[in-house]
């Protein structure tokens, strides 16, 4: 599966601005704004450390985007869909978790480094 896989890239629903920042902050504490793949990679104000260490398991780099940072390809690929998992192969970008898989981590970083690790071997 993993043999032609040169990157993991994940797009967050939400922008890196310090006001797209605090907007999502906010948001998500009101119960209005919400993105699964935050919830897999951050804790209430940093990454957490469970993230970071399984992120350094893989065996491809995973980078992680917002809306408005996002490579011009990887936006393209997505067509405002957000948040998603792609990997980039040698032969262009597949999308490999939608916003609704995401969603059934519930928040679970262990069980989505899991599903990540089985899906690379």
């Amino acid at each position: 599966m993993s043999s032609n896989i040169t990157e993991l890239i994940g797009v967050y629903d939400a922008d890196a601005s310090l006001l797209g920042e605090v907007s999502y902050w906010v948001g998500a504490r009101l119960g209005i704004t919400h993105c699964s793949l935050c919830e897999l990679t951050h804790g209430l104000f940093t990454k957490k450390s469970e993230w970071t260490q399984c992120a350094e398991s893989f065996t491809f780099p995973f980078y992680l985007f917002h809306r408005d940072d996002s490579p011009h390809d990887v936006l393209n690929a997505l067509a405002g869909e957000f948040p998603a998992v792609l990997q980039r192969t040698t032969e262009g970008l597949k999308v490999i978790l939608t916003k609704e898989e995401l969603e059934r981590f519930d928040g679970r970083t262990s069980d989505f480094a899991q599903w990540i690790n089985d899906y690379l071997n």
